[in-house]
């Protein structure tokens, strides 16, 4: 009957908003989740229990508290590996296949070239930092999420300390990047280029991480205001 698929219908479409907010947003509480998708706690309960019973999120590890405070922090959730992958990842077999013939046909040398290539065209848009002052690195480094973003990895900056880290919350060749780490060195190498500093790689999807992130030194005093 139509009227009992509209409930049907509509679930699936919540379930896939507060998938796609552990996804760009996690770890988030089961709160956050509420106020940014209206539901009530029983609501976001009943979705993130589901998923966590089909192993596609998990509750994140509790950060180190510094200090003394009173109550237990809020749990927060995110997506895992499998959770990821079943978000899509179109033609792995024959990506991985087409890799494994580049490099039997063109050696090491003809995957990085390829690498290289492929970053330079997802980045081909964001101009390089030019001055070097920390305001420019900022804004590149959301040029290059964007840029990212733009090509579905889901990608988003974020102030730490003294610099800022790129995070790449989804990446749709992570499957074929398990067996080429070339793709992700190559990433790391136009970041460098582009940001004219060097960074760091912290975490990889393709090893194993919720979510890819490089952080970004940016000078102290230079810093832009919020």
């Amino acid at each position: 009957m139509p009227v009992a698929q509209v409930p049907g219908a509509h679930e699936g479409q919540t379930r896939a908003a507060v998938v796609q907010l552990l996804l760009e947003e996690g770890p988030i509480t089961a709160t956050e989740i509420g106020v940014r998708l209206g539901l009530s706690a029983a609501g976001v309960r009943r979705h993130l229990d589901a998923l966590i019973d089909t192993g596609e999120a998990q509750a994140a590890p509790a950060p180190r508290r510094e200090g003394r405070g009173r109550g237990r922090p809020a749990r927060r959730f995110q997506l895992t590996a499998v959770g990821r992958a079943r978000l899509g990842h179109s033609y792995d077999d024959l990506a991985s296949a087409a890799m494994r013939h580049l490099r039997e046909v063109g050696g090491e040398a003809a995957v990085e070239d390829f690498a290289r290539r492929r970053v330079q065209s997802l980045l081909g848009g964001v101009a390089p930092v030019e001055s070097g002052s920390g305001a420019e690195i900022e804004d590149t480094a959301e040029d290059i999420a964007a840029a990212f973003t733009d090509a579905g990895f889901a990608a988003s900056t974020r102030r730490v300390g003294t610099g800022v880290q790129i995070c790449q919350h989804h990446c749709p060749v992570s499957h074929v990047a398990e067996q080429f780490p070339e793709l992700c060195e190559a990433e790391l190498e136009a970041f460098t280029r582009m940001l004219g500093t060097h960074v760091q790689r912290l975490a990889t999807i393709a090893n194993g991480d919720s979510f890819c992130t490089t952080h970004v030194p940016v000078p102290p005093s230079d810093t832009r205001k919020t």
